[in-house]
């Protein structure tokens, strides 16, 4: 599953996994859920995974409610919302936004466009979202 360390940074191996999960599924799961699904690639316990999705609900990445003694998760953002807030980090961590932005499109254009859903645009095109 390397694809999953690269689309969703940020998180710890498991955590990312656990996301991509529930993300994927679109809707809430127990942990029960997320164990069961893992173990055809992971050998992880129980309660490994239970004290990552509570972590992960401690900082902000889940919410919880109760179904009976269990409790179901459900992510708080989507892939998407989450992937654009690491980008303005990587935007932000830099003194010259404008040039790591810049960098990204022609980056982005060098790879194929229909990997994106659509054209990638130009450096011209993209140049007047880069000021705050």
């Amino acid at each position: 599953m390397q694809w999953v360390k690269e689309a969703v940074r940020g998180f710890g191996e498991l955590e990312a996994v656990i996301m991509d999960r529930l993300w994927t599924w679109g809707g809430t799961a127990t942990v029960r859920d997320v164990v069961d699904s893992l173990q055809p690639d992971r050998n992880s316990a129980y309660t490994t995974v239970m004290t990552v999705m509570d972590n992960l609900y401690h900082k902000g990445s889940l919410t919880r409610e109760r179904d009976g003694r269990a409790w179901r998760y459900q992510p708080t953002v989507t892939r998407e919302e989450y992937s654009a807030h690491l980008m303005r980090e990587a935007l932000d961590a830099s003194p010259a936004t404008d040039m790591v932005f810049t960098h990204f499109v022609e980056h982005m254009t060098t790879r194929n466009p229909r990997h994106y859903g659509r054209p990638a645009p130009t450096v011209a095109q993209t140049s007047h979202l880069t000021s705050r």
